[in-house]
C-alpha cells in the first residue's frame, strides 16, 4: 500500500539537502576567500616593510679606515642618526660597526660575518672601489641591500641590482670649488699666490691614492680650473700621501729642504694631507699663510685652521645631510621600503651631497653667526 504524501517528503528531503549543501559550500568558499585575503595581506605587509611589522633593525657598518678623519666624521652622524630613530619611531637600531683598516679581504670577511648575522642592510665604505663586485655578490645571494658611501664602485657594478644604492660628494665638484678659491684670489691680487713675483705660481701636488677616482679627478680638475682661470702655474713636485696627515707631513717636509723658498702653493685631495703640510711648514719655521694652503672636506679640523689662518681654503660637504641620507636610505631599505620617499634628491640609486668653498673670511663669519 503506498503512503500519501511519501513522495513528496522525499523531494522536500532532497531539496532541503541540496539547500544545506549550497550553504556549506557558500561558507567554504566565504572562509577560502577570507583566508586568500588575509595571505595577502600578510604577504604585502612583509613586502612593505611596515614599521609595525619590526620592533628593531639591525645595520651593518664598514669603514675602509676607521681613523680617517672624514670618515670618522660620518661615522658619528650616522650614530647620532640611529639615536633619533630609535626615539622617533620606538624602533630600536643596532649598529655593527666594523674597520678594514685598509685591507679589502678583511672587508670581505666582515661582509660576510655581518650577513651572518642576519643584518637587515649594509652601509659600505669600501677598501677598493674596483673590488664592490665581490661585496655585490655576497649581498645579492643573501639578499642583502647595500648603501655605498663616499668610494663610488664602478657603474657596471651599481647597475647589477636594484638594491644598491651610493652617497657621495661629487669629485668634480669639488675640485672645480676649490680651484676657484685659488682663482678668485688671484684676480683679487696675484701677490696671494704669486708671493715672489716671478709670474709663476709655484706648487705641489698632496694626491689622495693612486688608483682612486676621487684623487684623480681632484687633482685633475683642480688644476684644470686654475688654468681655465688663467693663473700661471709651475708644478714643483707632487706625491701619493694616502689621504693621510703624517703621510703628507713627511713628504712636505722633504720638498721645503729640497726646494727652499720655491714653494708657493699646495693643492691637497682633502684637508688631513693638507695640515700635514702645514704641519711640516710649522716644525721648519715657516709662518702661517707664507705658503698658501688648500684642502677638501670641510672636516672640523680643517675649519679650525681655516679659522685660525693657517689653511687657506676648503670645500665643505654637507656632512649632516651626508650621514642623513646614508641614514635614511639604509633605513627604507631595512623595513622594505622605497628610499625616494625619504630621500627625494636621489638620482636613481645616487645621492650626491651638496658642498661648498670657505676660505678665511668665510668660515670666520660662521664661526661669528
Amino acid at each position: 500500500m503506498r503512503l500519501r504524501g511519501a513522495g513528496s517528503k522525499r523531494k522536500q528531503d532532497k531539496e532541503r539537502g541540496i539547500a544545506v549543501k549550497g550553504k556549506w559550500m557558500y561558507l567554504l568558499a566565504a572562509c577560502m576567500g577570507a583566508a586568500v585575503l588575509i595571505g595577502l595581506w600578510q604577504y604585502r605587509g612583509r613586502e612593505d616593510g611596515r614599521q609595525g611589522d619590526k620592533n628593531s633593525i639591525r645595520i651593518g657598518v664598514l669603514l675602509y679606515r676607521g681613523d680617517d678623519t672624514f670618515i670618522g666624521t660620518l661615522r658619528s652622524g650616522l650614530e647620532d642618526r640611529a639615536k633619533e630613530y630609535e626615539q622617533e619611531t620606538g624602533i630600536k637600531v643596532k649598529l655593527d660597526i666594523m674597520d678594514a683598516k685598509g685591507s679589502q679581504n678583511t672587508q670581505n670577511s666582515q661582509v660576510e660575518r655581518l650577513i651572518s648575522l642576519g643584518c637587515d642592510a649594509l652601509c659600505i665604505n669600501s677598501v677598493d672601489r674596483s673590488s664592490a663586485s665581490i661585496i655585490i655578490d655576497k649581498a645579492m645571494d643573501a639578499g642583502t641591500p647595500v648603501v655605498f658611501f663616499n668610494r663610488e664602485p664602478v657603474e657596471e657594478d651599481m647597475n647589477r641590482w636594484e638594491k644598491l644604492y651610493y652617497v657621495g660628494a661629487d669629485a668634480k665638484e669639488s675640485a672645480m670649488l676649490q680651484g676657484n678659491i685659488l682663482v678668485d684670489a688671484y684676480r683679487q691680487d696675484s701677490r696671494i699666490l704669486d708671493a715672489n713675483g716671478n709670474g709663476l705660481v709655484s706648487y705641489v701636488l698632496l694626491e689622495g691614492e693612486t688608483s682612486h677616482q676621487d684623487s684623480l679627478i681632484r687633482t685633475e680638475w683642480s688644476i684644470q680650473t686654475l688654468k681655465d682661470g688663467d693663473v700661471p702655474l709651475e708644478k714643483i713636485t707632487g706625491g701619493i700621501a694616502n689621504w693621510d696627515r703624517s703621510q703628507a707631513s713627511a713628504l712636505m717636509e722633504q720638498w721645503l729642504k729640497e726646494y727652499p723658498g720655491q714653494i708657493e702653493l699646495v693643492v691637497s685631495n682633502n684637508d688631513d694631507m693638507a695640515l700635514g703640510a702645514i704641519d711640516a711648514m710649522n716644525r721648519a719655521g715657516i709662518g702661517a699663510n707664507s705658503i698658501k694652503v688648500v684642502g677638501i672636506d670641510g672636516t672640523p679640523v680643517g675649519i679650525k685652521a681655516l679659522e685660525e689662518g693657517y689653511l687657506f681654503g676648503t670645500v665643505e660637504s654637507d656632512k649632516e645631510r651626508y650621514a642623513q641620507a646614508i641614514f635614511d636610505i639604509v633605513w627604507s631599505l631595512s623595513l622594505n621600503q622605497d628610499p625616494k620617499d625619504r630621500v627625494p634628491q636621489l638620482d636613481g640609486n645616487y645621492y650626491w651631497c651638496p658642498q661648498r668653498a670657505l676660505t678665511q673670511a668665510e668660515a670666520k663669519v660662521l664661526k661669528s653667526q
